[in-house]
């Protein structure tokens, strides 16, 4: 939050069920108050729904983990990085084992690119997980 910005003071009406499932997860993810999760929250949700609207550039991680020993497979998943329509910002490489190798990249782009990107990424023969997490410039 910048530092500048003003804070406006709300209030919300829960059930006590929901209460409850609040307290809890603040306790569990170790928050400092309801007020940092309720922001976490909203934040999340900001995100999917600029995700899902599509219209806006947004960034995420893809993270895949395959064997590199599969003929032609780095080369293939880097072509990919290569050719398509999503600015790479940056990749980590980490060898977990002889065979396993962990990749990260940073990708910035329109949804659907990205998503095209990681559909191409995880149906490669080796691949052997590949998931995005979605993330986004939030001015709040």
């Amino acid at each position: 939050m910048n530092p500048e910005e003003t804070l406006a003071r709300i209030s919300v009406s829960l059930p006590d069920s929901l209460l409850a499932e609040l307290d809890r997860r603040i306790i569990a993810k170790g928050y400092a108050s309801r007020s940092e999760l309720v922001r976490d929250l909203i934040r999340e949700r900001l995100v999917e729904d600029r995700w899902a609207r599509g219209d806006q550039e947004v960034v995420g991680v893809l993270t895949i983990s395959y064997d590199h020993h599969q003929h032609g497979l780095t080369e293939r998943i880097t072509e990919l990085q290569h050719h398509c329509f999503v600015n790479v910002l940056c990749s980590t490489h980490v060898h977990l084992d002889h065979h396993h190798c962990l990749e990260t990249i940073i990708v910035r782009g329109r949804p659907t690119e990205i998503e095209q990107l990681i559909q191409a990424i995880s149906g490669l023969r080796g691949v052997r997980f590949a998931k995005l997490t979605r993330a986004a410039i939030m001015e709040q």
